[in-house]
């Protein structure tokens, strides 16, 4: 994904639960079961304990849902929750500013829906909406999916974060493509304020209006947008930051003049190569390849040597401290690498 920043397990009341068992064991289930529990999401499963996981897990626990935050081992798990409080303590202190009470109810309030299992299959068993922040893997994610989709319940949503794998392909791997979107947050996910929610042309209209009311009760602004590669915002972003790239291989512009030329001519606050460090050149690198390999008659989809070489090097951005520009703690302002 653009991969981001930043979930009590209850169980569901007895009727529902049962209907639930009793629809996972049958080939289908009625559409009006379908009706009534799409859009009634109470628990959330987020799969992936890292950057993105952690604030979806966190937006999604201060909107009242419990959550239920899942990853492979206790120590990431440990990791995640400590990443989960330590923001959630800059939002309080920012949102009950000289109020020590209520800045400490908000962010124990809000941890206290916040629980966490190693097991996927035995968080899903209990979800309405399972969500999956994982490497962006399209193998992984079948294999994901293919599990959790013998343990949930019929009427539990599947959705992935990727940012950049067609959603079908991902949901190919469960019998429930018509209850499988996409919502695609942005990094930081407690700070950008858009969601892209994605429909495949399996996606039930229960199933989609029931994403979108999430997006919307997390706190986001929701677009749609068919499943076509990129989505909205990746599909226009990376081709831009990739052609920065092409023109300083050309050697028709330094970097430092094209990002120059984008802030002060179109307005923009960063230009692409100070973007792309912000992003991560190993996942604008990750995005390309495989668009290029899958779409390899498009032009706006090549790779590109320079930003292949750079990512090979280890340098990929900010979170390395290097990347187009020199961003360790001496740097004064970035310089090229």
């Amino acid at each position: 994904s653009t991969q981001s920043t930043w979930g009590l397990l209850i169980r569901a009341d007895d009727s529902k639960m049962l209907l639930g068992r009793a629809a996972s064991s049958s080939s289908s289930v009625g559409g009006w079961a379908r009706r009534a529990f799409a859009s009634s999401i109470s628990k959330v499963t987020v799969i992936g304990g890292g950057l993105m996981g952690t604030g979806i897990a966190q937006v999604s626990a201060v909107a009242g849902y419990n959550v239920v935050l899942v990853d492979v081992n206790d120590s990431l798990l440990s990791k995640g929750v400590d990443r989960i409080q330590q923001s959630l303590a800059r939002v309080a202190k920012k949102k009950f500013e000289g109020d020590d009470s209520k800045a400490s109810s908000f962010v124990s309030e809000t941890m206290a829906r916040i629980s966490t299992n190693t097991s996927s299959e035995n968080a899903a068993s209990t979800s309405d909406l399972v969500i999956e922040a994982i490497v962006e893997n399209l193998a992984a994610k079948q294999k994901l999916f293919g599990a959790l989709d013998k343990v949930a319940p019929a009427t539990t949503i599947f959705a992935s974060n990727t940012s950049s794998l067609p959603i079908a392909d991902i949901a190919q791997s469960t019998a429930r493509r018509d209850r499988f979107g996409g919502v695609h947050f942005f990094n930081p996910v407690p700070v950008m304020k858009l969601v892209e929610i994605i429909r495949t042309s399996d996606t039930s209209d229960a199933t989609f209006n029931a994403l979108i009311d999430y997006g919307k009760r997390v706190g986001k602004t929701t677009v749609s947008c068919k499943d076509t590669p990129g989505f909205i915002v990746n599909r226009l972003l990376v081709p831009y930051m990739m052609e920065a790239i092409r023109m300083v291989e050309r050697g028709d512009a330094s970097m430092r003049d094209v990002d120059t030329a984008m802030k002060l001519g179109a307005g923009y606050p960063m230009g692409p190569f100070e973007l792309a460090d912000y992003v991560g050149l190993d996942t604008v690198a990750h995005i390309v390849n495989g668009w290029a390999q899958a779409y390899p008659d498009e032009p706006l989809y090549r790779p590109s040597t320079l930003l292949n070489d750079i990512v090979k090097q280890g340098k990929l951005g900010v979170k390395t401290g290097a990347g187009f520009y020199d961003h360790s703690p001496l740097a004064s302002g970035g310089k090229k690498s």
